[in-house]
């Protein structure tokens, strides 16, 4: 957040001082990446409430809910800023000045490189919130692309080229708009309970396939509330074995599937008899 702070003010003050208007443009995407953060650190935050009397499966869902409302607010400055992208073609004004190129040269080394560690922690622990804010800094890092792209141009093709870095920013709209796109689906899906892309779902029933006792994983359901993951399956034993024996085969499927990933923050075990 304090570098989005920083680089949109030297973003809008250089485009402002400069006659860019790609990089003022460029300055409001990392601002509303700030505002971004701040819902995503409270959708978190949120999230990471434990169980209570009105929430028995805790507060997960608001970690992809952060992330929905944080895509359609990309979304939305997608459109805003293109519409602005194109008010600024259609009228005349003063190309941009050479220094705008040495400000996005820095925004580009520092936002490629935001983004690769932060997504490698969204990765790691499995978060839609996180790895859609590293998105932000990789959009980030596109945008000023673009708008380096565009500025050159003006600058090297001079008279009559001064709207170039303007196509430059209505460019760099369909790239923030793809993205926004890019992280409202993995959000939407997560609301709805769609099972986790992964490994997580073939260790489950493993894990549970190897329990002694367990003759065959009949159904297995995952799915991801927050940061955590709920499993639900069934699992055929000899019809025989007494009720107590079944119990505790069912605890053992539990705590195996449990032992396979640290997220997994419970198991329901339905007992099926299986066939003679």
């Amino acid at each position: 957040m304090i570098v989005n702070l920083i680089f949109a003010a030297a973003k809008i003050l250089g485009g402002l001082i400069g006659n860019a208007y790609v990089l003022i443009a460029d300055g409001i995407e990392s601002a509303l990446d700030v505002a971004g953060s701040l819902v995503i650190w409270g959708g978190l935050k949120f999230a990471a409430r434990p169980p209570d009397e009105t929430h028995p499966y805790g507060h997960g869902k608001a970690e992809p809910i952060a992330a929905v409302i944080v895509a359609f607010g990309v979304l939305a400055a997608a459109l805003g800023l293109a519409i602005e992208s194109i008010r600024e073609i259609r009228t005349p004004h003063h190309g941009p000045a050479p220094f705008t190129l040495g400000i996005l040269i820095v925004v580009i080394a520092v936002k490629e490189t935001l983004f690769r560690y932060v997504n490698r922690i969204g990765r790691n622990v499995k978060s839609t919130a996180v790895q859609t804010d590293a998105w932000h800094h990789r959009s980030d890092a596109l945008t000023s692309a673009a708008a380096f792209i565009g500025i050159s141009v003006a600058l090297i093709g001079g008279k009559g080229w001064e709207s170039a870095d303007d196509w430059a920013a209505l460019f760099a709209c369909g790239v923030i708009a793809a993205n926004g796109v890019r992280l409202l689906q993995p959000a939407l899906f997560e609301i709805m309970d769609a099972a986790p892309r992964g490994e997580v779902v073939h260790r489950v029933r493993h894990a549970a396939a190897a329990v002694p006792g367990v003759i065959e994983v009949e159904k297995s359901f995952v799915r991801k509330m927050g940061l955590s993951f709920y499993v639900d399956l069934h699992v055929r034993v000899n019809e025989r074995i007494t009720v107590r024996e079944g119990h505790d085969i069912a605890h053992e499927v539990k705590r195996a599937i449990q032992q396979t990933d640290a997220r997994i923050a419970d198991v329901l075990v339905h007992i099926e008899p299986a066939d003679s």
